[in-house]
């Protein structure tokens, strides 16, 4: 999947073409901008994978992994989103959202019009010379591409995300062992149910999700495997279609679901029925397997009764990547790559800097091995660490910074001056408690995105106002105490560490 930064107007690599606007540099701020105005969770929910295709004679065709979010955006979203693009580059007149894996419709181009410009970036080059991407041990989710007849609907499951291309380390170990005894299991009942994964971008659980799929089918069970967006669409066209209710039976007619990104499920009504389909499920023996980007205690959109329910059974959190595990990991995709190029060749001593430079994901791993193909396939000479270094710079450099959650901040504060966070977050007024959370709600304002509204309801459901009081007593009086001050610091230092 391309990433936004590499979306460019023509194909040279550097987003611009013939001296022309650099659109990828402009749709890249146009997200910050909506990631600032909206706020983290509606950004999360509905522009994280929105993504730049084309520009062509002043229309931007932006797309989506799904038509539920090609509806919704276009629906609720369009204008807001034309406004920021045009303030951020004049040429673009028009927009349109497509679903990726569909085609955009052809037009005539006008006189003398600029041909499509097609997103640039090593993934495309390897595109262009007919590439095929790599098998992954930790990688992306293609989106459908077919439909399984009897699916329900659901997102098929990718070939190549099987237990068998999964790389286990330190960091994963108990949660492959848990995911291969669920899809195994023949017995009465279900195992661990429901089972929850968590953990950040490109670690290995929408792999694992998929490999469970696979192997239970295998043994001839039922599974439907839904992202939290298709079951959001699925739930509402069956409202739409007045089927709501065979929908509903269908569904937990099932003897495995498997549900992806649960923390991007919106709507008090889809939410509600989230809830009771897994209760149906699991009271009648029938095994769920979640993932989200956090534990169910976090995720505060949910109603409380889900979350309860997802944390009634086996959490299991999969960790950072080792090196050892990155070293893995990177082997097996290189001798995956051989496979379609067996003249392609990395050293030992290129992979290890590799693998110890790139510390973030998997799917930043994959970035690289596509990366160094690319210099190998278009220039005909061999992979030097020079070579590599210029690969991955952006790699290593540009990394998003550490995302920090105010219950993190929350935590620390309560910890670091002997409190409890539900002393924080409670309505006592004593010095003790007063002091600690005002320097937590400063830290959130200046660590996170959170607008003062979402940082005060997640402080106790407190007035925005409140909040703005704590962080502007706070400002002052690290302006005038330099302990204080310190303190501070060394708090924002162990959060972003």
């Amino acid at each position: 999947m391309m990433r936004v930064e590499e979306t460019a107007a023509s194909g040279d690599g550097d987003g611009r073409g013939n001296g022309g606007p650099d659109f990828g540099s402009a749709w890249a701020r146009v997200k910050r901008r909506l990631r600032a105005e909206l706020g983290e969770d509606v950004y999360a929910s509905w522009f994280a994978r929105l993504e730049l295709e084309t520009v062509s004679a002043g229309t931007a065709r932006l797309t989506v992994p799904t038509r539920f979010l090609k509806s919704w955006i276009e629906s609720h979203y369009l204008d807001r989103v034309l406004g920021i693009f045009r303030a951020e580059a004049e040429e673009i007149a028009r927009i349109e959202v497509g679903v990726r894996g569909t085609a955009a419709p052809v037009r005539p181009a006008a006189p003398g019009a600029a041909k499509p410009s097609p997103v640039s970036g090593p993934l495309a080059r390897l595109h262009a010379v007919g590439a095929p991407t790599p098998v992954a041990a930790i990688a992306p989710v293609a989106e459908a591409r077919s439909a399984e007849a009897g699916d329900l609907s659901g997102t098929p499951l990718d070939a190549r995300l099987t237990f068998a291309s999964f790389v286990v380390g330190r960091s994963n170990n108990l949660a492959h062992a848990a995911a291969e005894r669920v899809s195994r299991h023949q017995g009465e009942g279900a195992l661990y149910n429901p089972l929850y994964l968590h953990a950040g971008v490109g670690l290995g659980k929408t792999h694992l999700l998929h490999g469970i799929g696979h192997a239970a089918r295998e043994s001839g069970r039922r599974v439907i495997y839904l992202t939290a967006d298709r079951f959001m669409y699925g739930f509402v066209n069956a409202l739409k279609t007045q089927s709501a209710l065979a929908y509903k039976e269908r569904l937990r007619g099932i003897d495995l679901l498997i549900l992806d990104d649960v923390q991007f499920i919106q709507g008090k009504s889809i939410q509600a029925e989230f809830g009771h389909t897994i209760n149906a499920l699991i009271d009648a023996g029938r095994q769920v397997v979640v993932a989200s980007d956090r534990p169910p205690t976090e995720l505060e959109a949910l109603d409380e009764r889900v979350r309860s329910r997802l944390a009634g059974g086996l959490v299991v959190e999969i960790g950072t990547l080792d090196e050892q595990l990155r070293v893995s990991i990177l082997s097996a995709r290189l001798a995956a790559v051989r496979v379609a190029h067996p003249t392609f060749e990395v050293t030992p001593q290129v992979a290890t800097y590799v693998a110890r430079a790139i510390t973030a994901n998997g799917r930043d791993l994959e970035g690289a091995v596509n990366r160094l193909l690319a210099h190998a396939t278009l220039t005909g000479t061999a992979v030097t660490m020079e070579t590599a270094e210029n690969a991955i710079r952006d790699l290593v450099k540009n990394r998003e910074p550490k995302r920090i959650k105010i219950e993190d901040i929350q935590k620390l504060v309560a910890s670091r001056y002997n409190v409890s966070r539900s002393d924080i977050l409670s309505e006592r007024r004593t010095a003790a408690v007063v002091k600690p959370r005002q320097i937590a709600m400063y830290l959130s304002k200046v660590l996170t995105l959170r607008s003062l509204p979402e940082i005060g309801r997640r402080f106790g459901g407190r007035d925005h106002t409140t909040v703005l009081h704590a962080v502007r007593k706070i400002e002052k009086q690290i302006g005038e105490d330099a302990v204080l001050g310190d303190e501070v610091e060394l708090l924002k230092r162990m959060l972003q560490d």
